[in-house]
């Protein structure tokens, strides 16, 4: 027994999920020991090798990690429990900028696009057998494609960006291998690696991308794919600029079997040119939501690649969901066609707001980050005590640990909907709230 709870089993697998369930529901607490795989395997009367394999399979799953005589133990961050979980709740009153969602004012209306698509489906219905991808979708995404220098290759659909990644990663990837990822980064995206059983291999970011020498570090350590935000990273705003970008081709060419993934999140909301990475390597996906700039709840992203990882990925699609609904796809055509989105006053909102805070907060002598898109990342050096302070002054901003691996504490603010009025109040409430708490004296 370990605490009050009981580990239970009699195989690997029933091991490893008894401990992943009390993971997930609070009962083994982050960094909280595990026996002994020897004294488990008395307790339970089974081989120490089955413990052994119930603690390997834990292990790639990101639930715990193991430090040689020290044992194994509950990871501080384990992937049983989501960065989801890292966040503030907001009593009524406070003003939320922790969301990460884009301005519901500028999202466009959706009824005329999906009613034109369900007509189009009535005509011309979708049946088992025919093609996953609107062939009209297609057209407009490699249109697109090839005006931002994005090598050639076959269009596919997933659900998302997050959907996307996951089947890259799988269909190339086997457990234990190592991804290098953003670090502070996506934190969904820093939940999905450990838990898919890879580990994940920190590379600092600054406003330029990831840095060429973490990049080159972590290849040269053995890490078989790397993930790059192209523009409006979460959380920093970072945009890879020209100069990077070679900088990261050059060191992507020394490593041509590195499975590289580009996820260009502002796609639709920044006016940052794209300067993409794709084709320094062997194999390759260049992934594009329309979360941001058309709305979240249409779970609809697009991709291409090189032929080999996009066909193995649609082929994995075939045996589970299929396809992501051509009525959707119908319905993004439309959006599309229409020009729904006018990116270039979407993305001077969410520029005017992100500028004007990070030179409020720069007035107050506060260093932030945000190059592009609608979050701004400040350092600090107490971050509990920076999001408290917030929160007891009307702000609830998401803490950086939700964000972050080895970087240094930050805070993240969403300006998405940001007032100009809201601008200087809350760069001061930053100010005070990141600086040394009030001394007292006791008597």
């Amino acid at each position: 027994m370990l605490g009050e709870y009981p580990i239970q089993g009699s195989g690997a697998a029933e091991i490893a999920a008894s401990v992943e369930r009390a993971v997930g529901a609070g009962e083994l607490a982050p960094g909280q020991p595990l026996p002994p795989m020897r004294e488990l395997a008395v307790r339970l009367g089974v081989n120490a090798n089955t413990v052994a394999a119930a603690y390997r399979t834990l292990r790639e799953r990101g639930v715990i990690e193991t430090a040689g005589r020290r044992g194994s133990r509950v990871r501080p961050k384990p992937a049983t429990t989501g960065r989801e979980e890292i966040r503030v709740d907001v009593p009524e009153g406070v003003r939320d900028v922790a969301d990460g969602n884009p301005d519901p004012a500028l999202l466009p209306r959706l009824a005329e696009a999906f009613a034109a698509a369900a007509a189009q489906s009535d005509r011309e219905p979708v049946l088992y057998g025919h093609d996953p991808v609107e062939p009209e979708l297609a057209r407009l995404v490699r249109a697109a494609l090839d005006a931002d220098g994005v090598p050639d290759g076959p269009i596919a659909v997933a659900s998302g960006s997050l959907d996307a990644v996951e089947r890259v990663l799988m269909a190339h990837l086997k457990p234990g291998d190592q991804v290098a990822v953003e670090d502070p980064g996506w934190g969904s995206l820093l939940d999905l690696v450990p838990a898919l059983g890879l580990r994940t291999v920190p590379v600092g970011v600054d406003d330029e991308g990831p840095r060429t020498d973490d990049v080159r570090r972590a290849l040269e350590s053995g890490a078989r794919a790397v993930i790059v935000t192209d523009r409006a990273q979460n959380p920093t705003g970072a945009a890879v600029g020209a100069a990077r970008a070679r900088a990261l081709r050059s060191v992507l060419r020394e490593h041509p079997e590195t499975l590289l993934i580009e996820d260009d999140h502002g796609h639709g909301i920044v006016d940052v040119p794209l300067h993409p990475l794709a084709g320094a390597t062997r194999h390759w996906v260049f992934v594009r939501s329309v979360a941001k700039a058309w709305g979240p709840d249409l779970r609809l992203s697009v991709f291409t690649g090189d032929a080999v990882t996009v066909d193995r990925v649609r082929g994995r699609q075939r045996l589970g969901p299929g396809w992501v609904s051509r009525l959707v796809q119908r319905a993004a055509v439309r959006l599309w066609r229409d020009g729904a989105v006018d990116t270039r006053e979407v993305a001077a909102s969410y520029g005017a707001r992100r500028d004007a805070l990070v030179r409020a907060l720069a007035e107050h002598g506060v260093a932030a980050h945000g190059r592009s898109g609608m979050n701004v990342w400040v350092p600090v050096p107490d971050e509990t005590g920076a999001v408290a302070r917030l929160l007891h002054a009307g702000w609830a901003v998401a803490p950086g640990a939700r964000f972050r691996l080895n970087t240094p504490p930050g805070i993240r603010i969403t300006v998405s909907t940001l007032t100009a009025q809201e601008t200087g109040p809350l760069a001061e409430a930053v100010a005070k709230a990141v600086g040394p708490a009030p001394s007292r004296t006791y008597v």
